[in-house]
């Protein structure tokens, strides 16, 4: 099952308990019906053909129910940018490192806050076990270790 707007906010409530969902900081604006824009950390350029590391701002804690799959907006997708490691698992928490390839004709400018991927949240069922790997934790673009 995807998440809806509506079960976002449910699972945002402080008072969710054990399968709380945890966006920081959270903007109503974007929240989407069924996905949550993240934004970029900081100001970035995307050279053409080259794979860019570029941190979100958000911290992002998922509960071991729930699973994350990311996808580059599509205006940014319509420029040539392609999306890797798109996903999140279940009992991660940290900024999100986004690996961004631009494939376009033209550099491409990213300014900070500016909404670049769309995370989608799935329900992990009988989810009780989570991530517990290197990227625990993580504090602005990780390389890979």
């Amino acid at each position: 099952m995807i998440l809806s707007a509506s079960e976002f906010a449910r699972r945002l409530d402080p008072e969710a308990g054990t399968g709380r969902l945890v966006i920081t900081p959270f903007h109503k604006e974007c929240q989407q019906p069924a996905s949550y824009d993240l934004r970029a950390a900081t100001d970035m350029l995307l050279p053409r053909g080259v794979c860019t590391l570029v941190p979100t701002t958000e911290w992002v804690e998922l509960p071991t129910d729930l699973a994350g799959t990311l996808m580059c907006r599509s205006s940014f997708g319509r420029r040539g940018v392609l999306l890797g490691a798109g996903y999140v698992d279940p009992g991660f928490r940290g900024q999100l490192t986004l690996c961004l390839t631009n494939m376009g004709n033209e550099e491409i400018r990213i300014l900070k806050d500016d909404r670049i991927v769309q995370m989608i949240l799935h329900e992990v069922r009988e989810g009780n076990h989570g991530y517990a790997g290197r990227y625990q934790d993580s504090r602005g673009a990780v390389e890979a270790k």
